[in-house]
């Protein structure tokens, strides 16, 4: 008997090509982040088929979610270890804080 779902990689792929219309409708220089999207959620691929969801959207949610809590750690680790080496001082951190919470 075959599978009763499609696989996660082939949801995914169909995902990719309903949403071209979007990726075409974009400016040139935001189509590499969205294809970059699908590359991240490809990177959970194998987990995700693991957990056979019957709505493939939610793993691709929940993928891209994850990918973004990676580069989040990844990039306050690089920020930690620039701070432990003095190149950033409290004064340019509270002002990158203050940025961030200006443009909210």
């Amino acid at each position: 008997m075959g599978r009763t779902n499609p696989t996660y990689r082939d949801a995914l792929r169909d995902l990719e090509s309903e949403w071209e219309p979007m990726r075409r409708a974009l400016r040139r220089e935001y189509q590499d982040d969205f294809d970059r999207l699908f590359d991240r959620a490809r990177e959970f691929a194998d987990a995700a088929g693991y957990a056979n969801p019957t709505r493939p959207e939610r793993a691709l949610v929940l993928s891209l979610l994850l990918a973004h809590e990676v580069e989040l750690r990844r990039l306050r680790a690089e920020l930690a270890a620039l701070e432990d080496e003095g190149c950033c001082t409290s004064s340019t951190a509270d002002a990158a804080d203050s940025a961030a919470d200006a443009g909210e």
